[in-house]
Formats: C-alpha cells, sequence, structure tokens
C-alpha cells in the first residue's frame, strides 16, 4: 500500500511530506521532483506567490546513491516567502506588538467559515493557512516518487485543460493531444484555438476583477487491465481516482470517460464494443473509450481518463458582501493574493492525483519489497493474458 503524509501551512517555515510504501531499488532524484514542481509552478493567470517561491523538495530520507532504500521517503520543501511572515507565523508565541496578520473577514465559498466554527477560530488565518492549495506543492512532490513507479511499469499521466468559463476545447475523437504542445501552452491547451480563447477568459475575469473556473482532462495511458477491483465498494478504482481528485482545492466534479455525455445517449452508443486483437496484449480492444479506461471499478487496459471541474477561486480583487466571524458585522470579503484562474497550474495537480492513486493500484495488484519482484509479478501476469482469446490455446475451466 501506498500512502502519504503532508504537513505545513502557506506562509509557514515549509512543508513536509513522507511517502510510505515505495519498494527498494526505484531509481529517484531530487532533480525530478524539481521538475515536477516547477510544472506545477507555470499558468496563465497565476498570482504573485510564484514570482516569489523556486520551489525544490530536499530528499532527508528513503533514498541512498539514487534509489530507494524500502523506507519512508521523506521531503522538505522550503516556503521563501517565510522571511515575510516571520512573525505572522512564528511557532512560538509572537512578542507584543508583533503583526500577527489576524483575518476576521469571511471569504464566501472558502474553507475559512465551517473551518472556523469547527475548530473555534477566531482568526481565520488558522484555517486558510493549511486550506490553502499551497500545500498541494507536497502532494505534488509526493507524486513525483509514484510516477517514477508508474513509469517503471509503462504508465505516463499527462493533463490538458478542456475549458475556462464558456470557451470548450474541441474533442478529437479517440486521439490524445501532443503533450509536448501541451507543456509549451501557458494554459495547457491542446491546440493554438483553444490556447488563444483560454487566455481571454482569464483576461476577462482579470479586467472584470473577478476570477474564473473550468475543467481539467487527466490521462493515464500504458495501465494494464485488472488495476481495482469489483468485489468491494471501496475497491474500485473509479471510486478512489474521484475521491483523490476531489480532494483538490476548488474541485467540485468528477467524471470518468464521458460519464455526463453518456447520460444523454442511448446504450448503443455510450458502451464500448470490444473486438479481438492479437497484437494487443490482451488479446482483445476497444472501438471506443467511452468508459474512460475503468469498467465494473477495474482498468479494461484502455487510457483512464478523468475530467475534473474546478470552481473559480474564492478570493477576488473586487470582493463579495460578507461577515465578521466574531462580531457578526456585514463586512467585505478579505482579499489575499491568488490566482485569477488556477485551472492551468491544477493540471499537474490532477496528474499527482492520478500517479499516487495508480501506484497504489499497481502495489496492490503487483506488491512486492523492490521493483525486481514488482517487475517479475508484472511481466508473468502480461504473459497469462495471452492465454486468453487464443483460438489455437484457448482457456478451459
Amino acid at each position: 500500500m501506498l500512502r502519504y503524509l503532508t504537513a505545513g501551512e502557506s506562509h509557514g517555515p515549509g512543508l513536509i511530506v513522507i511517502v510510505e510504501g515505495v519498494p527498494a531499488g526505484l531509481p529517484v532524484s531530487e532533480e525530478y521532483v524539481a521538475r515536477q514542481l516547477a510544472r506545477r509552478q507555470r499558468g496563465y493567470g497565476s498570482g504573485g506567490r510564484m514570482k516569489i517561491e523556486k520551489d525544490r523538495a530536499a530528499i532527508r530520507g528513503g533514498v541512498r546513491h539514487g534509489m530507494t532504500l524500502g523506507s519512508p521517503v521523506s521531503m522538505w520543501i522550503e516556503n521563501l516567502d517565510f522571511a515575510n511572515w516571520t512573525e505572522a507565523m512564528s511557532i512560538a508565541p509572537a512578542p507584543e506588538g508583533a503583526d500577527r496578520k489576524v483575518h476576521t473577514h469571511v471569504v464566501p465559498g472558502h474553507a475559512d467559515f465551517p473551518g472556523a466554527l469547527k475548530y473555534a477560530h477566531h482568526d481565520l488565518r488558522n484555517v486558510l493557512e493549511r486550506a490553502s492549495a499551497r500545500e498541494t506543492t507536497a502532494r505534488v512532490a509526493a507524486a513525483a516518487i509514484a510516477r517514477r513507479l508508474c513509469e517503471e511499469i509503462g504508465i505516463e499521466v499527462h493533463a490538458h485543460v478542456a475549458s475556462i468559463g464558456d470557451a470548450v476545447a474541441e474533442r478529437q475523437g479517440r486521439s490524445l493531444p501532443d503533450w509536448d504542445a501541451v507543456d509549451e501552452s501557458e494554459v495547457r491547451a491542446a491546440t493554438d484555438e483553444a490556447d488563444h480563447a483560454f487566455k481571454q477568459r482569464i483576461d476577462q475575469a482579470k479586467a472584470n476583477r473577478t476570477t474564473v473556473g473550468g475543467v481539467m482532462e487527466v490521462v493515464a495511458t500504458g495501465v494494464p487491465v485488472g488495476l481495482g477491483s469489483h468485489v468491494q465498494w471501496d475497491r474500485k478504482l473509479d471510486g478512489r481516482l474521484a475521491q483523490a481528485m476531489m480532494s483538490i482545492n476548488a474541485v467540485k466534479g468528477v467524471e470518468i470517460g464521458s460519464g455526463f455525455a453518456n447520460t444523454r445517449l442511448p446504450g448503443r452508443e455510450v458502451h464500448d464494443v470490444i473486438v479481438p486483437d492479437p497484437d494487443d496484449p490482451r488479446r482483445f480492444r476497444h472501438l471506443s473509450n467511452h468508459a474512460g479506461g475503468i469498467e465494473g471499478g477495474m482498468t479494461n487496459g484502455e487510457p483512464v481518463i478523468v475530467r475534473v471541474a474546478v470552481k473559480p477561486i474564492a478570493t477576488m480583487t473586487k470582493p463579495l458582501p460578507s461577515v465578521d466571524i466574531n462580531t457578526g458585522e456585514v463586512v467585505e470579503a478579505a482579499y489575499h493574493r491568488s490566482d485569477v484562474c488556477q485551472v492551468p497550474r491544477a493540471c499537474p495537480i490532477g496528474e499527482a492525483m492520478m500517479a499516487l492513486t495508480l501506484a497504489d493500484a499497481l502495489l496492490e495488484k503487483f506488491g512486492g519489497d523492490s521493483m525486481a519482484e514488482i517487475g517479475r509479478n508484472y511481466r508473468a501476469y502480461i504473459a497469462s493474458l495471452a492465454r486468453f482469446g487464443n483460438p489455437n490455446n484457448p482457456v478451459t475451466p
């Protein structure tokens, strides 16, 4: 089982990451993790924080001479902005007269209102510091380890922006985007037309002093058939992916494959027909992929496709009317430095959650204490699939 924990606040000294369950013998480097963190920091419509932070994860344990040891991998990510918050985010009691940067004006749509009531906080900063999307930096670092594990099996994970506001990119049928071109786009668009339209919507939102959301599509290719299970509700892979994606800040909807569009079509146009294919490791293939690579809670060997709805950020330069959490007075909502649109920057986070979920499912299916053992188990399983759908060597009960 692969699991991870993160700790730290948005403007505190830094973020701590612990990843447990990583097999021994997996090649890992700080440079590889840094490349994934850098991808999270790019994006049209980003706020000023990204001009301050130059994220890099220092590996503190679990790796020796470039290889994982089988023990927990720990990482430390320094918050450079902490230099401006040493009094407000001091671990020790702040001296008298210190600038504590107390917040009492609620931001509609943020975690600060329910968090303050739940934990009996009279300073909303105690909630918003941890509820901030800064925490996803630690997740991307954890997922870099998971991504390396997926790559060893041949799985690649990518994401692109499918829409910003009412600007929607045209679907390309079953063909997948040019991922190198997506990485070059500031809005992670798959086409030049979508790139232009998305930037227009972000510029409009900025001019109107508001924010804008959208949809990202996360795709995993090279996923073997049979990850997840149908036998219990909590082992279904689509359910695990949905929970992982919903845990991302500002995410309010998840669909697998053509989930919502499928509800408007008759069954004949929804279900993916299977045909024999001796060149496929499964001995079969699907003529379409409306199911998004998952049927009955299990991967079916097609690309796993998850579409994720990201709401507009709650903090705006023209704040909404709100209340003071302590006095009940009607006030203007607080403004915290933030992005105008976070959807492009959310793509690497969506990739992270996909990689973490798939890596956990891989270890569940092919589990071993070392990469050599996992590799043997994986190859034996793939070889066993050749017995199915073979008229010259049929499987008998």
